[in-house]
């Protein structure tokens, strides 16, 4: 979200103070933008008598979404549902007149979302909320998020969400705003960015580690897979073929559990298509069995630059730690375009303020 909302992406905004609980997060924030993230748990963090948050104009932020994740059905008292607190504590610290609070789609209509709601307004905000797709802001992959806008001078919604810049050349428009093919900068839509557009020219991948070469080439490697899993991407050479192929093709080549499984998981073991955007982007993309994940002709996975690109990252974005780790970073990331068209729409609101009260917001 930083990288969407900071010069890169062509906004305002100037980073002041940030947290991660993962330590490896933290050292990749600091490296492409300052010393100023501090690792730890926010609730212990904001306990000490020594924290200070400094002065903002506008908070943004993604408390944990673990809790309310499709992936974890059985969690209902699961905790990091309420780390959404203690970002409103930082919220109300810093003094913002703006916060942006982006999580999976599954916290829109839950009783937490109502809580959230409930306490913000108490705080003298009024909200807005909306689920955006990340293809319709240039990124190459439907990947779903949800935001809530609190504003203390005036209501969002007529700011709220961003006119979309790119639309699905195969679908409906999604939406009034999108009837007259205008995009967000006034001129036509674009038809969503594809796998093509962002990875086709990169090589084949070399190695099976992070290699000491310029970017894009330093995360551009391959895994070493087992002659089995290289006998199942052969057998499902062409462009969308899944798990449902593999077995139809090769039976003895497929997993007792996914024969098992009739129903759901057409992503699985899925090749990707050209020109399709990618579907989600998760940790594991490394991993073909954990979803959409090979490459549309090469047997193999997409690699860590490949997905770092689905999720719309430069190639001179600066990420540390391990090849896990670095996994963890991308397929956690809010998108950065799609962030970044967030941020011009922010950034509106907050120049709305500073002509109304007569003031120049700090944009941190």
């Amino acid at each position: 979200m930083t990288l969407g909302f900071s010069a890169k992406f062509g906004n305002p905004f100037v980073p002041v103070w940030a947290n991660d609980f993962n330590d490896y997060a933290v050292e990749t924030y600091k490296a492409n933008f300052g010393a100023h993230c501090e690792s730890g748990d926010i609730v212990s963090i904001l306990e000490r008598e020594s924290t200070e948050i400094p002065d903002a104009d506008i908070v943004i932020g993604g408390p944990p979404c673990q809790g309310f994740s499709l992936l974890n059905k059985q969690r209902e008292n699961d905790p990091r549902k309420q780390l959404w607190r203690p970002y409103l504590e930082v919220v109300r610290r810093s003094g913002a007149q703006v916060f942006v609070m982006e999580n999976v789609p599954q916290l829109l209509g839950s009783p937490e979302h109502e809580e959230i709601v409930d306490e913000a307004e108490k705080m003298g905000f009024q909200l807005v909320s909306a689920k955006l797709c990340a293809a319709d802001y240039g990124v190459a992959q439907v990947r779903w998020r949800a935001f809530i806008v609190g504003c203390k001078f005036t209501d969002p919604f007529f700011h709220f969400p961003p006119m979309p810049t790119h639309f699905n050349p195969n679908g409906k428009a999604n939406g009034a705003r999108q009837n007259l093919l205008s995009g967000s900068d006034g001129g036509q839509l674009k038809p969503w960015a594809t796998v093509r557009d962002v990875i086709m020219d990169l090589p084949s991948p070399k190695g099976t580690a992070i290699r000491n070469e310029p970017a894009p080439l330093d995360l551009h490697f391959k895994r070493s897979p087992t002659a089995l899993s290289e006998a199942r991407y052969r057998t499902i050479p062409e462009q969308g073929m899944n798990r449902f192929d593999l077995q139809r093709l090769a039976p003895e080549l497929t997993p007792e559990c996914w024969i098992r499984k009739t129903k759901g998981g057409t992503d699985l073991f899925g090749r990707l298509w050209w020109d399709r955007p990618a579907f989600t982007i998760r940790t594991e993309f490394y991993k073909p069995e954990k979803g959409r994940y090979l490459h549309p002709e090469q047997h193999r996975p997409i690699t860590h630059r490949e997905a770092a690109r689905l999720q719309s990252f430069p190639d001179d974005f600066i990420f540390t730690g391990s090849k896990i780790e670095i996994a963890k970073q991308i397929g956690n990331a809010v998108p950065p375009l799609l962030a970044a068209n967030v941020a011009k729409s922010m950034a509106l609101l907050l120049s709305l303020y500073a002509e109304t009260y007569d003031v120049r917001p700090i944009y941190a």
